[in-house]
């Protein structure tokens, strides 16, 4: 008996695609991120592939893009849970540490440098500066980029270096999300105090 194969929309064989790609690069690391590769894990072919992302590096960016596009969103609804009292700096931490380290955003952002494929970091950089926009539009909180800058450096030198480092030090892993936590906890300490300055008198 033969297996009929279900016919997916376009829409559906790109998310397929990359959803694959997303595991292949939690799993294997960005090198195995490929067209051959994606198409043999959801049963495709490497033209349909092609067909839906034009090239592996179309394919990449596509991926950074959905990457930084969910991660971003769960960082702003994180803040915006804080802003409410419903989350603190160490969650806001985590999240961005998660993204960058589980997620694969980190080792993804970092291949794309190392392999000359800058291009496609565009996405992430778009995600970010976005991110930023959100947090700053009716809050007018002052150092959203500069805290941004801190936090996002700090999550994807962790997910790159954090595990060897730590332990050449001394420290425990979780050394780098503290100290991220410690800091952003002051910074945010010092800007509400800032914005309501009659709260110390």
């Amino acid at each position: 008996m033969s297996i009929v194969r279900k016919r997916l929309t376009q829409e559906e064989s790109r998310f397929a695609a990359l959803e694959a790609a997303r595991a292949l690069l939690i799993a294997e690391g960005p090198q195995a991120v490929t067209l051959k590769a994606v198409a043999a894990r959801i049963g495709r072919t490497h033209a349909n592939l092609l067909h839906h992302f034009g090239s592996a590096a179309g394919l990449q960016a596509e991926l950074a893009r959905t990457i930084a596009a969910a991660v971003t969103r769960r960082i702003g609804e994180t803040v915006e849970r804080a802003r409410r009292g419903e989350a603190d700096a160490r969650e806001i931490v985590d999240r961005t540490f998660e993204a960058f380290g589980q997620e694969g955003a980190g080792a993804l952002a970092a291949w794309m440098i190392l392999s000359g494929n800058r291009d496609a970091l565009d996405p992430i950089l778009t995600e970010i500066r976005a991110l930023v926009d959100q947090l700053t539009v009716e809050h007018e909180q002052h150092g959203v980029p500069e805290t941004t800058l801190n936090l996002v450096l700090a999550a994807l030198g962790d997910s790159l270096l954090g595990a060897p480092i730590t332990e050449a030090l001394g420290l425990d892993r979780d050394a780098a999300r503290q100290l991220a936590a410690d800091t952003l906890r002051r910074r945010l300490e010092a800007h509400h105090g800032a914005a309501n300055p009659s709260s110390s008198s």
